[in-house]
């Protein structure tokens, strides 16, 4: 294209500018070729005339299209020059905050000086596997790609990872080891990785300082190889350093810091292991305090140096070393603070008297104190004849220190280097390696010195490296091609490498100046002058002579010599260093042993020779130079480079100020020139920089083909067709085999012709749509128009029609207004006359009555006293009368009682008494009946008499009616009037009289029925309050607070049940690896005639994992027993049975302390009793004896129905208060408890009392008709129906005696003896009572301590789960699930060992019945045996045969579900049921046959009660299954297979478990199968643990089938047809790591991942696996696809665009409805797609206003704030007619998403696993129904059942 075509108008490029290097702008008129004046627009809209021609500036650079920029390849932009390179970074730096960018081969990467989550686990995950150029550019790229190429090619590979200072050299570094420690973990428990990481923080605290550009700045070069085996897993690794800056040990300048470890030293100078050392704070050092500045800003040096310890310790490095190490460290701060002081000569010196660092220094050496006080101020001449002694100014002395230090450190940085590679070193044979190179990046300064040279020196040689490995990549890619080769010009700096390093070069005069013994820098610099004056890329600065200047490919470079010759010697005093070889330390002493004088290692196996030979040494006087050991080091390291295949890194620092995010082009243009980037690009762009492949070019320009190209087969031959059209130079382009090559600018020559097809082509829709709009437009307002028309019309109609109805109403109005106004003043008037005549009537009628009412009242007056005359009369008779009655009843009462009393002395009358009372109740009741009939009776006639009266009333009202209207005359009126009075008053006498009999009739029913209701009410209190407490409680758990907390716990469980499986997973994974370790010893441990010793086992036990040697045993005895026979060893292993020994013997240990504390109480209550006197007589003692027993069996009856309701109040209180914790609810708890005492100590004592009166009237009844003799009396005592308390029978006893002995004075009170009898019986009853009153009041006050005791134990336990909460509140959400994990676990260990303990006891008691089930089964079996013997014949084996067939014959009509097999025949069945067996032998019988076979054989073992045969049979199938699973690893049909059946087993075993709660679906045949004598609990946890793990299994196998197809089927295939663009990927497209087989790259659809879905549902269904089962693992697999989809997309900005989104979102309807068809949508599976579903919907969404913003927001739920803010910054256009997101858009999402509390992972975790659930599922297929297929080859089971009836 020529110039006039390019720099047209609004065409945009790049002009240059002082501040930001490169400027936009516009050009603003079309520009000729041969103007001198091109006219631009800056963007800030100032006008520009850019002067151009052959002696002003060229043509600016031309601006890439939008739709290039940001992108992640440099090479993919289509104008390749410095300001598009400086841009593409800042775009991608700034605005997506992405730091990593590839340059071709290089990638580039910007330090943040921010931490970013975006190198954790999740993301090395993502990378592994995956080509270069498919993902994101990232460190874990570059090494992945190292990675694969060292297994594909077997060749070794080196990163090179270069940079300034504070560019993060270290850091990639640092992360590159990561990911080859974690992609390529050791094969070993050697943990080589963790070591391999562990020397990081070494390195860095002896190696790393503070610099002004950095705070962690590497002073040193260092080349790690790690190692790997042949299976490519890290076996060791070996680290080499380079030109350590010594000077900084005794220098640092303003601002800087020494090497960390020494300020680590001063910030633990505190620990007790370092008060020796004599350490003081940093500032008090010298060679710490040089800089002023001791502190970095976020970095605590005692925390690091606690890490560099750990380090220290994980490689192996001794603690006496360490402390070694640590004094030598100490010694040089000393060393650094020995005071020398001058002399007056000047010429001498000495150390300051006293000097205590001195001391300090020389004890942590072990060296004389003397000899360094003296060496230290004076050196020592050699000349030919003899040697002098010579002083050292002070200035000398000081300088010599120094040296010292240095040397020390550098000796013991060596040490350490070689000690680290010791560690890492490795014994097996290294297969390759990948080396990383952290090298220091290209340096310019003010001041420039020997440090710098020699850092630019060997970037010079790296740069020569990059440039001919560039050039040869690319020369290899136009070879491959069969593109014609044309030599391109690059930059060759071998000249400048040979201007240092060949003979007489700059080191070569530097080494024979250091070898002058007077030499001088300025010698040295006049040498340079003369020797490379005529250099090109040598100059001498105009106003120096001591200095010289070189030119860099990066720069120039002005170096001053002052320096060279002291820094190149490195000259320490022989006489130091004998004194320092001579330390009493032996660590002190090697640090500085000759290396020459020592043989040579025989065991080096590697052996590098230099490019030139070097001459022997003369002797230890003229050592190598420094410059000369760099130089030989560096040669080997571009040996070793050359060798190897190298990848590189380069570091750039964005800005000086160490900010976050921010982006300095000058410095970075600076860093971009020196690094070689731009040279790469230059590179690129001498050739065909962009290139297609043929389908990518024609899916993205077939816009510009005609329409009969589109149709042809022939896709490369239309792309040439077009491309000879378009592009009329033929340079400009050039056909490969696979691809298209383009000079630069071409691709955007054809972008612009898309653009403008594109344009046109937008121009013409949008002419016929703005038509077709104006079109409508006219249309509605024309309809418009004539509906206004037509509405307004109607509206002025209305308008009339609405004034004359107004006109109307106003009439209307008026006539009704007027009338209404008449008509009220009328109706006033009537009222005011109807009002008055009311009054005046009222006044007559009031004066009427009023006279009437004198009258009467007087009447009455007249009545009531006359009735009062009569009434007294009658009551004076009344009474006299009711006293003659008294006094004649009083005497017939005296003859009565007489007569009674002579009667109450007879038996007879006892008797009556006795029947009396037990008849008290059912004559009351009765008594109460016959009332109440009477009652009702009464009341009935009462209501006649009302009746009756009632109608009188009315009678008499109507004749005073009649007779009032006839008769004026009122005398008859007030006699009828008297007379109704009267009626009224008897009437109410009648209603009172009634009133007082139901009264007295209710108080009388009361007082029968309260008796009888109080038993009654007493008896059924406790138990309504217990069904009160029991229904609230109930309630309180249903509530809302219930249901949250439910949740609650099920989602703790949940995350418990995953805790509990991921262990599983990890003891699975550890069993397979012992299983692999023990094949492989026995393997390497095999030898002929070898013999087992005893402490191998056999397969069956060391396979098995769980012991059963103890199953049944639950004595201590037999435990010991069964110890001494299996043998030390063996019980060892059987931790079931020392677990229960150990519970054994703490019950033995709680029963002995409880007798002893039973004993202590006997011996204190006996010491505070003293001897108690003898009875006597031998009867008392029997009536103890006889009492005690009554009375210690009551108490037990009563303490254990006390115990029965205190553990059922305790288990509720403390139900209560775990759920609530509620200090209310714990004392509403504790009221309702002390009143449920109170009501049964009132019941008892109501019991108690009718007890007393018993026992009283038998004492009186014995009293008066036995014999007063003892026997009798304790006899009574002891028959009463309760015991008594023995103080108080003792009591009552001696009562009865003395009554008796005084019987014959009580009865001389009165003739009968009967006041005696009664008297004596009420002090009997007294005592007795007082004896059960203290009684109870004791046993209420131990029973109220004992509820304050629970109370104060309840608190107690409150308190503590108060603690706890309050401790775990402070916890993170991690620590408080591994917090209540170990407590859960605590607590069901304890609850495991209770129950354990109470199953042996029941255990105990079954065994004993089994024994005796197992006598009368011998007893029948034998006569069976006898019975038989009579009808069989001799033979043996005709014996067995009949046996068979009875058997056989048996089974066919008695067939029970049972499966019989010889104790011989187990491993056959084993072999043929489990190892052998394939699934598709029992595809076409009943799904999981092998289960219900191997139940089937369980049934009969435990028929035949054979518990070794059980125990057998399921550890060999549980192993057996282990062995075929890890056998097929990766098959996931047999995994299925197994999982299936060992589900089944788990679920006929339970449902056959004969528990009730896995019965209640079986049918009545099914439950007569359940097992008699065996209890699985224990197997059934087995097998559940086992299917947990084959589950875990069958999730890898699968994940791993599906995981390279996810990608490919979600993202990249094309499942909705031309819907997605193309780009320029760059030159990753072609990057070494894409497969170049035949074939290609596999591809897979999404129809593909269907399949395989559909495959996966098919196996399971098939064979019989759980639906919910099948559910969950759908639901982890569309997990795996979503996180892999999701983790694929945030890492490739190329896939994020608005038809990657369509796509994305019909696959995952796809996916959905695949769901939906195989009834998979309930099991939660469609939930894990939402991530992905909202990802596709974010990249489909608007993205430009607040509002779309906010509806973001809302619309991502599932997705982090991460997650959204990088799929918006990676979000990529595919044409320049989509906007891009802006920044404020991004910075806007950001602000409204501030109050989410995500968490800061970016990616999804691909390893996560759901917690699996095993439902219960019982079978409906009756085992009677089981088949078994002849081809199985099991005719040695025999189908057996119960023994037929006669």
């Amino acid at each position: 294209m020529s110039v006039n075509e390019l720099f047209t108008k609004l065409t945009r490029v790049w002009v240059p500018d002082p501040d930001d290097v490169w400027k936009a702008a516009e050009i603003t008129r079309d520009y000729k070729e041969g103007e001198a004046v091109l006219h631009l627009q800056l963007e800030d809209g100032t006008p520009l005339e850019y002067q151009v021609g052959p002696k002003a500036n060229a043509l600016p650079f031309l601006r890439n299209p939008d739709i290039l920029v940001g992108e992640n390849d440099l090479t993919a932009l289509s104008y390749l020059h410095e300001p598009a390179v400086l841009h593409n970074l800042r775009v991608r730096f700034l605005e997506s905050n992405n730091i990593y960018t590839y340059c071709g081969i290089v990638l580039v990467a910007i330090n943040p000086y921010e931490q970013l989550q975006i190198y954790g686990e999740e993301v090395i995950t993502a990378y592994s596997g995956q080509n270069m150029g498919d993902m994101d550019p990232h460190i874990f790229a570059v090494a992945e790609e190292a990675y694969k190429q060292m297994a594909r090619d077997e060749k070794n590979q080196s990163i090179i990872v270069s940079g300034e200072s504070g560019a993060g050299k270290t850091v990639s570094a640092k992360y590159a080891m990561r990911y080859f420690a974690t992609v390529g973990g050791s094969s070993s428990d050697a943990n080589v990785e963790e070591k391999v990481l562990a020397s990081n923080p070494i390195m860095e605290a002896i190696g790393n300082a503070k610099t002004t550009r950095n705070d962690n700045s590497s002073r040193f070069g260092k080349y790690i190889q790690i190692g790997f085996s042949r299976h490519y897993h890290i076996i060791g690794a070996n680290m080499r350093t380079y030109l350590l800056e010594k000077s900084r040990v005794v220098f640092q300048a303003e601002e800087e810091r020494n090497y960390h470890i020494f300020y680590q030293l001063c910030a633990s100078a505190s620990l007790p292991e370092f008060k020796d050392l004599s350490l003081m704070s940093a500032e008090d050092f010298t060679y710490t305090s040089l800089g002023e500045n001791i502190f970095i800003e976020g970095v605590n040096d005692a925390d690091d140096f606690k890490k560099t310890r750990e380090a220290f310790t994980l490689l192996g490095i001794k603690e006496s070393s360490q402390s070694s190490i640590f004094k030598i460290m100490a010694s040089i701060l000393h060393l650094g603070n020995v005071e020398i002081v001058s002399e007056r000569d000047g010429e001498s010196c000495h150390v300051a008297r006293n000097d205590v660092h001195l001391q300090h220094f020389c004890r942590l050496l072990g060296v004389e104190l003397k000899q360094m006080d003296h060496w230290l101020c004076h050196r020592k001449l050699a000349t030919a004849s003899e040697t002098f002694v010579k002083t050292m100014s002070c200035q000398q002395a000081i300088n010599a220190r120094n040296a010292l230090a240095k040397h020390i450190y550098a000796h013991l940085f060596d040490w350490i280097v070689e000690h680290i590679n010791k560690a890492l070193h490795t014994s097996s044979k290294q297969h390759s390696f990948i080396g990383v190179l952290d090298i220091y990046g290209f340096e310019t300064f003010e001041v420039n010195s020997f440090e710098q040279f020699c850092i630019n020196y060997a970037n010079e040689k790296l740069q020569q490296q990059f440039n001919s490995h560039v050039f040869k990549l690319e020369q290899d890619e136009y070879m491959k091609e069969d593109i014609p080769w044309t030599l391109i010009d690059f930059y060759d700096n071998q000249p400048c490498i040979d201007l240092i390093e060949a003979r007489l070069g700059i080191l070569d005069l530097l080494d024979e100046e250091c070898k002058v013994p007077k030499g001088t820098d300025q010698n040295w610099a006049q040498k340079l002058y003369k020797q490379h004056s005529s250099s090109g890329h040598f100059q001498k600065p105009r106003m120096s002579n001591t200095s010289f200047i070189i030119i860099h490919f990066a720069d120039k470079v002005e170096y001053q010599c002052e320096g060279f010759l002291e820094k190149n010697r490195d000259t320490v005093y022989e006489e130091q260093i004998n004194i320092l070889k001579a330390s009493e330390f032996q660590l002190v002493a090697d640090l500085f042993q000759d290396k020459s004088d020592a043989p040579p290692s025989k065991a080096s196996k590697v052996n590098v020779r230099s490019l030139k030979t070097v001459p022997k040494v003369p002797n230890k006087e003229h050592r190598k130079t420094v410059g000369h050991q760099f130089r030989s080091s560096l040669h080997l390291l571009m040996d070793t480079l050359n060798a190897t295949t190298p990848h590189y890194v380069r570091c750039i620092k964005p800005n000086d100020l160490k900010e976050a995010f921010s982006f300095d082009s000058r410095r970075a243009v600076q860093q971009l020139r020196a690094c070689g980037v731009l040279e790469t690009i230059r590179i690129s762009a001498a050739g065909y920089p962009s290139r297609w492949t043929y389908p990518d070019f024609f899916s993205r320009y077939w816009v510009l083909m005609r329409k009969s190209d589109l149709t042809s087969a022939d896709k490369k031959q239309v792309c040439k067709n077009l491309l000879e059209t378009l592009i009329k130079e033929p340079d400009m382009f050039q056909f490969g085999k696979t691809k298209i090559f383009f000079r630069a600018g071409q691709v955007a020559y054809l972008e612009k012709l898309r653009t403008d097809k594109f344009r046109s082509a937008c121009i013409k829709i949008q002419k016929t749509v703005r038509g077709w709009l104006q079109r409508i437009r006219y249309r509605r307002v024309r309809r418009a128009a004539i509906g206004l028309q037509r509405y307004g019309r109607g509206y002025l109609a209305r308008r009339y029609a609405e004034f004359l109805r107004q006109n109307r109403a106003a009439l209307i109005c008026q006539k009704q207004y007027r009338m209404v106004r008449e008509r009220r003043k009328f109706l006033r008037i009537r009222r005011a006359t109807v009002t008055i005549q009311a009054y005046a009537r009222g006044m007559f009628t009031r004066r009427i009555f009023w006279e009437f009412m004198l009258h009467h009242k007087a009447m009455l007056i007249q009545k009531h006293v006359r009735g009062w005359l009569q009434r007294k009369k009658f009551r004076q008779a009344l009474d006299a009368a009711i006293i003659i009655q008294c006094a004649f009843r009083r005497m017939q009462a005296k003859r009565q009682l007489k007569q009674l009393k002579i009667e109450a002395r007879s038996a007879q009358h006892l008797k009556k008494l006795n029947t009396g009372m037990e008849n008290k109740i059912v004559q009351l009741q009765r008594k109460m009946d016959e009332q109440s009939k009477e009652l009702k009776t009464q009341n009935e006639q009462l209501v006649t008499a009302n009746a009756s009266l009632g109608s009188e009333v009315t009678k008499l009202q109507k004749q005073l009616e009649q007779v009032r209207s006839q008769q004026p005359d009122g005398g008859q009126v007030e006699s009828l009037q008297e007379e109704v009075e009267r009626l009224r008053e008897e009437l109410q006498e009648a209603q009172a009289h009634r009133k007082r009999m139901e009264e007295e009739h209710g108080n009388e029913k009361l007082s029968l029925s309260q008796r009888v209701e109080e038993l009654e009410a007493e008896n059924a209190l406790l138990k309504v309050e217990k069904d009160e407490l029991n229904r609230r409680i109930q309630q309180q758990t249903m509530n809302s607070a219930a249901k949250e907390s439910s949740a609650s716990l099920e989602m703790e469980l949940n995350q418990l049940r995953e805790r509990y499986q991921d262990l599983i997973k990890e003891y699975s994974r550890l069993e397979r690896r012992y299983d692999n370790l023990k094949e492989e010893m026995d393997l390497s441990k095999f030898q002929p005639g070898h013999h087992r010793n005893p402490s191998n086992q056999s397969s069956l036990e060391s396979d098995s994992n769980y012991s059963s040697v103890d199953k049944y045993v639950g004595e201590t005895d037999d435990s010991i027993q069964q110890v001494k026979e299996m043998g030390e060893e063996n019980a060892a292993m059987d931790i079931s049975l020392f677990m229960k020994l150990q519970i054994r013997v703490r019950e033995l240990e709680t029963e002995r302390k409880r007798l002893q504390v039973n004993l202590d109480k006997m011996e204190e209550q006996a010491k505070c009793k003293g001897p108690e006197p003898k009875t006597p007589t031998s009867d008392v003692a029997t009536g103890d004896l006889v009492y005690n027993n009554l009375k210690r069996q009551e108490l037990e009856t009563e303490n254990k129905k006390l115990k029965n309701d205190l553990n059922e109040l305790r288990k509720t209180i403390a139900e209560r208060a775990t759920q609530d914790g509620s200090s209310n609810e714990l004392q509403d708890e504790y009221n309702l408890l002390l009143s449920q005492l109170k009501s049964a100590n009132e019941e008892l004592d109501a019991r108690k009392e009718e007890v007393l009166i018993l026992r009283t009237q038998i004492v009186s009844n014995a009293k008066k008709n036995s014999e007063p003799n003892e026997s009798e009396v304790d006899g009574g005592l002891n028959s009463s129906k309760e015991p008594l308390d023995k103080e108080e029978a003792l009591k009552a006893y001696h009562g009865l005696c003395e009554s008796k002995n005084n019987l014959q004075d009580w009865c001389v009170l009165n003739e009968d003896g009967e006041l005696g009898l009664a008297y004596q019986g009420l002090k009997q009853v007294a005592r007795l009572l007082e004896a059960q009153l203290q009684t109870q009041t004791r046993q209420h006050r131990d029973e109220l301590e004992a509820l304050h005791t629970q109370i104060e134990l309840l608190k107690d336990d409150l308190e503590k789960k108060q603690e706890l909460l309050n401790y775990m509140s402070t916890l993170s959400p991690e620590a408080k699930v591994d917090y209540t994990v170990q407590q859960e676990l605590t607590r069901l260990t304890n609850s495991n060992l209770e129950l354990k303990g109470m199953v042996e006891k029941m255990e105990k008691n079954e065994r004993k019945l089994r024994k005796q089930l197992r006598i009368y089964m011998k007893k029948v079996q034998e006569l069976a045996a006898q019975a038989a013997a009579h009808d069989v014949d001799q033979n043996k084996d005709e014996k067995n045969k009949m046996i068979q067939k009875d058997i056989r014959m048996t089974k066919v009509k008695n067939f029970e579900g049972m499966l019989e097999y010889l104790k011989e025949d187990e491993a056959r069945l084993i072999k043929t049921l489990i190892t052998d067996i394939q699934p598709s032998t029992v595809s076409a019988t009943v799904p999981c046959l092998p289960a219900y076979i191997l139940f089937m054989c369980i049934r009969h073992a435990d028929y035949i009660n054979d518990d070794q045969k059980v125990i057998s049979l399921l550890t060999s199938s549980i192993n057996a299954i282990k062995k075929v699973l890890k056998r097929n690893n990766d098959d996931f049909e047999m995994i299925s297979f197994w999982l299936a059946n060992s589900s089944r087993l788990l679920h006929c075993l339970k449902q056959y478990s004969g528990e009730e709660a896995f019965m209640t679906q079986n049918t009545t045949k099914q439950n007569e199968h359940c097992l008699k004598n065996f209890d699985l609990a224990e197997y059934r946890q087995i097998l559940s643990d086992l299917s947990i793990q084959i589950y875990q299994q069958l999730i890898k196998v699968a994940q791993g089938i599906i995981q390279p197809m996810i990608v490919s089927a979600m993202l990249e295939s094309e499942s909705i047809p031309s819907l997605a663009g193309v780009k320029s990927m760059g030159y990753r497209n072609r990057s070494s790591s894409m497969d170049t087989d035949a074939d290609g790259p596999t591809t897979y659809t999404l129809q593909g991942l269907i399949r395989q879905l559909s495959q996966f549902n098919s196996i399971m269904r098939d064979h019989g696996l759980d639906p919910e089962v099948v559910g969950q693992v759908a639901r982890q697999l569309f997990h795996c696809i979503n996180a892999f989809t999701l983790n694929n997309l945030l890492l490739r900005k190329d896939i994020c665009s608005w038809s990657t989104g369509m796509q994305l979102r019909y696959n995952t309807s796809q996916l959905e409805e695949w769901l939906r068809a195989n009834n998979l949508f309930q099991s939660k599976a469609s939930a894990t797609l939402e991530p992905i579903i909202q990802a596709a919907q974010l990249l489909q969404v608007k993205k430009k206003t607040s509002q779309d913003a906010e509806a973001i927001c809302s619309l991502c739920t599932a997705l982090t704030v991460q997650q959204i803010v990088k799929i918006l910054n990676l979000y990529t256009p595919l044409n320049e007619f989509e906007e891009r997101v802006t920044v404020s858009f991004i910075r806007n999402v950001q602000s409204v998403l501030q109050e989410r509390n995500d968490p800061p992972q970016l990616l999804l975790d691909t390893k996560h696993t759901f917690p699996v659930l095993f439902p219960y599922a019982p079978s409906a297929l009756s085992l009677e129904a089981v088949r078994i297929p002849p081809s199985l080859g099991l005719d040695f089971l025999v189908r057996s059942g119960p023994a037929p009836s006669d």
